[in-house]
């Protein structure tokens, strides 16, 4: 029954395959157009933020490895956020845990804080410019409702809701909690000074709409406003916000927030009194739905996590008050399980080569487009993936990079940060439009060929991808990229690429027979291989009548990026 259900779902691929093939072909050459003299506005850096589970994995070989590639890939300072800045612990990292002892009481009830290992955190990324998106929690274990038990055991393949113990829950002591909160401020701002910290965002908890609070809605509204009231005492001038639920189109997720929204807008002050709470910033997550056809073909579900997206941004907009602030979509992923190895969850199989690098260049184009779309200040996305320390390598977590070598996918992010400026208008042949690929995904007969681009002083850049929902490479397909409004004369043209054969250390390993024990001469390849590549050298091209025509054929989930400089 399997091998039949197996091949039913491989001849109805290869009929949709067929299908985009004839649809494609219709066309003898797809045309793109990219008018630099239409601005659609500003290309602002919404992709430098990244964040994670286990925050000991930090100042680890290769997460400090993995964090200084971040940082050199953009062009303004990374924002991280981590899990498990307060959790009660030694230090050892596990898998969706982490820990950093920064509270624990003597025998008379008092508060004894240790910022030893949060400062090695902190010290992390402030040693390569970059700034923490700082989640206050969880609960330390002396704090706890109810301590015990406080460490979870997790494994991949078990159930998920085992992770909720000790530390989800509400404070004993509001009063400790907030005192808590106040006494990290001041640490921070005593060594890393008050113009560092300014630059950073404190926000409380995560998801506290499901299984991480395990508190009421009343009660998270309350630990709300005593960690506000505590970080502004502590920095008046700091940015604070959440409430960071899940995606708005969940289940009852839209409801926690408006009522989130509603009190910091009407609500008593659960320390004040008064009316309103502190929000600088509105920050809400959005994931995707990939689903295993048949036992071993991934189809992806972009629509599910732009849906997402559109339901957060559409209930931010509804409030006059609020619809201006900036909104930080707190995780922004294909899914939600970053520990979930393919091992145990094989629609995850998605996660080491193209796929995963085509998904995010569709995506982020179309989270642009929906922000235009409600006319919200759309300031950050954090790409929940990082790295798992000492794993099998390539063994299918959501990460940038498997035992320090760069995946596909983290080369994306050094293409988005080549791209400055302005976004520009881009038409043409485009089978999918925002709207469209967020109410159906990409599922039709045609992929997702298509482009986001930008115009600075003196460059233009151009990100084109060819992306479908099922795992499968399709036939490449010919391009004619019209770049309109340049200036005539010689321009120089760079042609980066990430596909099968180009910025991709996966299939570079994969080629080595797939070991998990590597030779220092393959890691060195390996490495080599995870950088973001050319396709040749770089070229002097004339754009003539203010036009510069190129012809790229973009095989199934290719990403170029065209960069077109003058006047240099």
């Amino acid at each position: 029954m399997r091998l039949f259900l197996t091949l039913t779902i491989l001849i109805c691929c290869s009929f949709l395959l067929e299908s985009h093939s004839t649809a494609q072909s219709n066309h003898d050459t797809l045309v793109i157009q990219v008018d630099l003299g239409k601005m659609k506005g500003p290309m602002n850096p919404v992709w430098a933020w990244f964040g994670y589970d286990e925050p000991n994995y930090t100042y680890m070989k290769d997460g400090k490895k993995l964090l200084s590639h971040l940082a050199d890939l953009s062009p303004v300072p990374v924002y991280v956020r981590a899990h498990n800045l307060l959790t009660t612990g030694d230090g050892t990292p596990a898998l969706k845990w982490g820990s950093t002892n920064a509270y624990t009481e003597d025998a008379n009830g008092n508060p004894v804080y240790d910022w030893r290992l949060v400062d090695s955190i902190f010290d992390t990324y402030i040693e390569r410019g970059m700034r923490p998106l700082v989640e206050i929690g969880f609960m330390p274990e002396a704090l706890s409702s109810n301590p015990q038990p406080y460490q979870h055991k997790w494994r991949p393949g078990a159930d998920y809701t085992d992770i909720y113990t000790g530390w989800a829950y509400p404070p004993s002591d509001y009063r400790k909690w907030g005192e808590l909160v106040y006494q990290w401020v001041r640490h921070c701002v005593d060594r890393y000074g008050r113009e560092e910290v300014e630059t950073w965002y404190w926000e409380p908890w995560n998801e506290p709409n499901i299984g991480y609070w395990q508190g009421t809605t009343e009660e998270y509204l309350k630990l709300y406003d005593y960690t506000a009231d505590a970080v502004i005492r502590a920095l008046p001038t700091a940015t604070f916000g959440g409430p960071h639920t899940t995606g708005p189109s969940w289940d009852k997720a839209e409801e926690f927030l408006r009522t989130f929204l509603d009190h910091v807008v009407n609500g008593r002050n659960y320390v004040s009194g008064e009316v309103g709470s502190r929000l600088d910033f509105i920050a809400f997550h959005a994931k995707g739905r990939p689903t295993l056809q048949g036992d071993s073909v991934v189809l992806m579900n972009l629509g599910t996590q732009l849906r997402d997206i559109s339901k957060g941004f559409e209930v931010v907009a509804s409030y006059p008050d609020l619809k201006d602030l900036p909104i930080v979509i707190g995780e922004s992923d294909p899914e939600g399980c970053a520990a979930c190895s393919v091992a145990d969850y094989p629609a995850n199989d998605y996660r080491n080569g193209t796929l995963y690098s085509s998904y995010t260049a569709a995506a982020f184009s179309r989270k642009f487009d929906l922000a235009d779309h409600f006319g919200i200040n759309l300031h950050g996305v954090v790409t929940w993936a990082f790295e798992f320390e000492d794993q099998p390598w390539f063994h299918g977590y959501r990460e940038l990079a498997s035992n320090g070598v760069d995946k596909p996918v983290l080369n994306i992010f050094r293409m988005f940060g080549k791209m400055e400026g302005d976004r520009v208008e881009v038409s043409g042949d485009l089978a999918y439009d925002f709207l469209l690929v967020r109410d159906s995904s990409v599922r039709g007969s045609r992929a997702d060929i298509n482009a986001l681009a930008t115009k600075d002083i003196d460059q233009a850049a151009v990100m084109l991808w060819n992306y479908h929902d099922l795992n499968i490479i399709q036939p490449a397909v010919d391009v004619r990229l019209v770049i309109k409004g340049l200036e005539a004369g010689q321009v120089q043209l760079r042609h980066y690429r990430v596909d099968q054969e180009h910025s991709n250390s996966f299939e570079v390993w994969k080629k080595m027979g797939s070991p998990q024990i590597v030779t220092p001469e393959q890691y060195q390849t390996l490495e080599a291989a995870g950088k973001l590549k050319m396709m040749g050298p770089p070229a002097e091209v004339t754009a003539s009548d203010g036009q510069l025509k190129l012809n790229i054929s973009m095989e199934g989930q290719a990403v170029s990026l065209l960069l077109v400089s003058w006047g240099q």
